[in-house]
């Protein structure tokens, strides 16, 4: 599945045309993962020609970020579905005024555990998982409270042939219980997590480039494998997709956004806040289930 690129109405092309004069940048983080976009205003409607070129930076730098977004929630809706229909997640966590396609994320004084603490790729478990996520951080920690984000390209291309063939060959299940089981915020309510399998070497659907597709967070076991042998494989991926050579850390400020691809992505929430606030809102793009073609 690819973006949809969404054509907007004629009022929302002229408005994109008074931006012209906004000088559009894009700063890289790292050689292999990461920048920052300059020129952009993400409160305002924008046309095909400034989505292309986000759209276009994203799948260079697999995760943009932008500064000094004062987003409404509808605003920022508005902005993913521009790539496409927004993902309903599929566990009962804290969304916003009722709202299932916006999600809190939320951590003070009285958390004891944060979401995305691990390393993973937003709700892998899902049969389709999602495309990308788009997370608008509206107060950020003075100190700590950054992300990382690895590049999952470069990790495989980093193991040797023999691996890389090897890998082919194999799918993983993901199991959302893994991650959600105890999370929900209605303890009483029967819930059934998502739980899929999905090849542990995937192809992404726009570049034709093979990632990693496994994650600390939900994968649980390899399929074709003994439970030893799937257990010693995966901790070998999960500290080879770990290395920091494949990374890029952001670091947050209030009304930042952050937008990953989550087919080529995977990225770690640091908690090293505590007992500071760090509040925001993240939408995500609905995806299409993973393959691997040879």
């Amino acid at each position: 599945m690819e973006f949809a690129l969404r054509t907007p109405s004629p009022r929302i092309i002229q408005e994109d045309l008074d931006m012209k004069n906004e000088s559009f940048s894009v700063r890289k983080l790292t050689p292999i993962i990461g920048a920052e976009l300059g020129g952009v205003d993400l409160t305002q409607a924008l046309g095909d020609e400034r989505i292309k070129e986000i759209h276009d930076a994203l799948l260079e730098n697999l995760v943009i970020f932008f500064r000094n977004q004062n987003l409404k929630p509808e605003q920022h809706k508005a902005f993913g579905r521009r790539f496409g229909d927004l993902h309903i997640h599929p566990a009962p966590m804290g969304i916003l005024d009722g709202d299932p396609e916006m999600i809190i994320v939320h951590a003070d004084q009285n958390t004891r555990r944060i979401a995305g603490e691990v390393w993973h790729s937003d709700v892998s478990c899902d049969v389709n998982p999602p495309m990308a996520s788009i997370l608008h951080i509206r107060e950020a920690p003075a100190v700590g409270g950054d992300t990382l984000f690895a590049n999952m390209y470069a990790a495989y291309e980093e193991l040797s042939p023999s691996m890389q063939r090897f890998l082919q060959g194999l799918t993983a299940v993901h199991d959302g219980g893994r991650n959600y089981a105890g999370r929900q915020t209605a303890p009483s309510r029967d819930v059934e997590y998502p739980r899929a399998e999905h090849p542990v070497v995937r192809t992404h659907p726009t570049t034709g480039r093979n990632v990693i597709f496994v994650n600390r967070m939900f994968t649980t076991h390899i399929v074709q494998l003994k439970e030893t042998e799937s257990q010693v494989l995966l901790d070998l991926l999960y500290r080879h997709i770990e290395r920091p050579e494949f990374q890029c850390r952001f670091r947050w400020q209030s009304d930042s956004v952050a937008f990953w691809d989550n087919r080529c992505v995977q990225h770690q929430a640091l908690w090293d806040y505590y007992p500071n606030l760090r509040y925001g809102h993240r939408v995500t793009i609905a995806g299409d289930k993973p393959f691997f073609r040879g």
